[in-house]
């Protein structure tokens, strides 16, 4: 997150060692893992720190008492990253990508919020288990094939949301490889992510010519097929439950105040298709991970899954019931937050606690895997340990500590839906696999802004 304003401080921001002339802290940047390169310097570094690229200026923070300090609401606010502002000709002003002070995301989240209330939930659940079921009748068929997690996570979680949302099939267990859709949302998160932070200055444009091309023709696919979900509904209508389309259809058709145009029903869509499935699908990745490390913790939580859904289908109230599966998921997301950081900026001047003054509009990068190995969460804050989220564990800890959603207003609005969603899933499996990965494997972080295991495979075995 860019704060080049930002020059006049109390007392100076730590940076790395070996900064240089226009390059600045360039030495030892890897562009396809900014992520793991600014929680090395954080290790380093401390709380907050600063690193300048190509002549931008980032400023990182991540303990515990300066990000309770940024969770105010009345001091901070929701700051637009480059790398978000990168995303922007994708999601244009979706919920996402949107300024706080646009029209369209106060009236996209007020329109969109009672698609995720609770009654909506339990609408939603018979879809969710209809996809898990597909994901399993997969896995059957694979036989002693070990199965690529997180491209099979990524095809359930798309799926889950295209219909749940917009009533709208990918058939993506029906491919024997990743929808398209997959590739070029792939492909464009890639590109902003790098396009943002290595774009050396004057002659950056000419350099990312052909690249930039190439991903023009990736937006125009996505926006193509966001095009034909609209286009369907407008022909076929709608009679089932509510789905976030509809609802964004119907206020347009009654003149709602919070009725949105259709290009930015557009990005709405395009928003939820990727943010809704591509975090969730690295959270399930993680969590199979880990339980695949730790024989005992999979034993615990397929326990509970015997206990509290036996051999059947679970209904609506028995996935919050699993409540060692969601400690499982928790953990996961505090190690390894698939969304990893979110910015803040100062609504008007101020000065940290810590004593470094910010003009109005300044911003800082928040680092949730920092803030989440915080000395706070206790010892060895590298290891597993769902036990960490046990209620005496969640009191005693500071408030402000967990942060895998995000915060303010401008936290995620499908975070209960996401959680529904993954402990469902993660409930099927463990109710029908036992599973075991290569010995050999260790942990790679795929980095495309979100986060995934690369490379993870598991064998899986029919219980009896």
């Amino acid at each position: 997150m860019s704060v080049d304003t930002v020059e006049r401080q109390q007392a100076p921001i730590p940076h790395p060692r070996w900064r240089l002339p226009l390059l600045g802290d360039f030495v030892g940047t890897h562009p396809r893992a900014p992520l793991q390169d600014a929680l090395r310097h954080a290790r380093t570094l401390g709380p907050i720190y600063e690193r300048k690229i190509l002549g931008k200026r980032i400023v990182f923070a991540s303990g515990a008492d300066m990000v309770a300090e940024l969770s105010d609401e009345t001091r901070f606010r929701k700051h637009l990253a480059p790398a978000i502002v990168g995303l922007r000709p994708l999601g244009g002003d979706g919920l996402f990508t949107a300024y706080s002070d646009e029209p369209n995301w106060r009236k996209g989240h007020d329109l969109l919020r009672p698609a995720f209330t609770q009654s909506a939930m339990r609408s939603y659940h018979r879809t969710m288990l209809d996809v898990a079921k597909e994901l399993v009748q997969h896995w059957d068929n694979v036989g002693d094939t070990p199965v690529d997690v997180s491209a099979d996570m990524t095809k359930l979680t798309l799926e889950t949301i295209g219909r749940t949302g917009f009533s709208h099939p990918f058939d993506s267990f029906r491919r024997t490889t990743a929808h398209p859709f997959v590739d070029a949302m792939v492909g464009a998160l890639r590109h902003a992510q790098v396009r943002t932070f290595f774009k050396p200055p004057v002659i950056g444009d000419l350099v990312w010519r052909k690249r930039d091309l190439r991903n023009d023709a990736r937006l125009d696919y996505l926006n193509g097929v966001v095009d034909g979900v609209i286009d369907e509904r407008k022909r076929n209508g709608h009679d089932g439950p509510d789905d976030l389309l509809e609802l964004m259809m119907r206020a347009a058709r009654d003149n709602d105040p919070n009725r949105l145009d259709e290009r930015n029903i557009r990005h709405q869509i395009i928003t939820f298709l990727v943010a809704g499935h591509e975090t969730t699908s690295g959270a399930l990745s993680f969590a199979l991970y880990y339980l695949s490390q730790h024989p005992e913790i999979f034993a615990k939580a397929q326990a509970e899954v015997d206990a509290v859904w036996g051999t059947d289908e679970p209904e609506f109230e028995q996935i919050a019931k699993l409540r060692y599966v969601r400690r499982v998921l928790d953990e996961g997301l505090r190690l390894w937050p698939t969304a990893p950081v979110y910015a803040r900026e100062a609504r008007e001047e101020t000065t940290l606690e810590c004593g470094h003054h910010l003009d109005a509009g300044d911003g800082l990068l928040v680092l949730i895997p920092m803030l989440h190995r915080d000395p706070a969460w206790g010892d060895n804050v590298d290891e597993f340990d769902p036990d960490r989220f046990a209620p005496a564990n969640v009191k005693s800890r500071p408030a402000h500590i967990y942060k895998p959603f995000g915060t303010g207003e401008r936290a995620c609005i499908g975070r209960q839906f996401a959680i529904h969603e993954a402990v469902l899933v993660l409930g099927t499996i463990l109710q029908r696999y036992d599973i075991a990965a290569d010995p050999n494997y260790r942990l790679k972080i795929q980095e495309r802004l979100t986060l995934m295991p690369e490379g993870f495979e598991l064998r899986l075995s029919r219980r009896t």
